[in-house]
């Protein structure tokens, strides 16, 4: 989980990352805990659906402090706490809905903070997590308060990293780039070192 600021092709600067889980991966590990089948992400957003938003709270990891990096790690704790203490059944829809809230506040408060200390007008949302409804509705709630855009891949490409690449290759060929065949690869690229040619 990152947010950067993108001035142009091969312009980025990253505002804030996340210091352990991403929030994907948060979400993934916590429907884990709950029982649920992989892909977590969008398990544990369907029994949210059937959760009681004020039933069980959760803390907001890292929005007191003025930063923009984010920590999921600590959630997955407090519900594995939650799930021994209230083990019912019927409890899991509402801890999968207290998890769900705390990080899409979370994802909330850092994306505002981070229009508001660029004063950027923008806001582009990718990656698995994105296609999460409480999310979007939550920005676009925003957006409209605020007066930022929200731009988001279609719900079904937010999971699809070839897609994303895909695109990014384009963009770049459309800008005139060219890479020999024998440029190599890499597993990991972290994006503030990538650079238009």
């Amino acid at each position: 989980t990152l947010l950067a600021q993108v001035d142009g092709l091969g312009r980025y600067t990253i505002l804030g990352e996340s210091v352990d889980d991403a929030a994907g991966e948060a979400f993934d590990k916590t429907a884990k805990l709950l029982g649920l089948p992989y892909p977590g992400g969008p398990a544990l957003a369907r029994l949210a659906e059937h959760g009681h938003s004020d039933r069980f709270t959760l803390p907001r990891p890292m929005t007191g402090k003025p930063g923009l990096d984010f920590s999921f790690s600590g959630l997955k704790t407090q519900v594995r706490l939650l799930a021994e203490a209230h083990p019912q059944p019927e409890h899991r829809a509402d801890i999968a809905r207290a998890f769900e809230d705390a990080v899409v506040d979370t994802l909330l408060i850092k994306c505002r903070r981070a229009l508001a200390q660029t004063g950027l007008s923008a806001l582009v949302v990718a990656g698995g997590v994105s296609a999460n409804r409480r999310l979007r509705a939550a920005l676009d709630a925003a957006g409209a308060a605020d007066g930022f855009a929200v731009h988001y891949p279609p719900p079904e490409l937010c999971t699809d990293n070839g897609a994303m690449v895909a695109f990014a290759g384009c963009l770049r060929l459309q800008a005139g780039e060219q890479t020999d065949a024998d440029c190599g690869a890499r597993a990991r690229w972290p994006l503030g070192t990538l650079s238009a040619a």
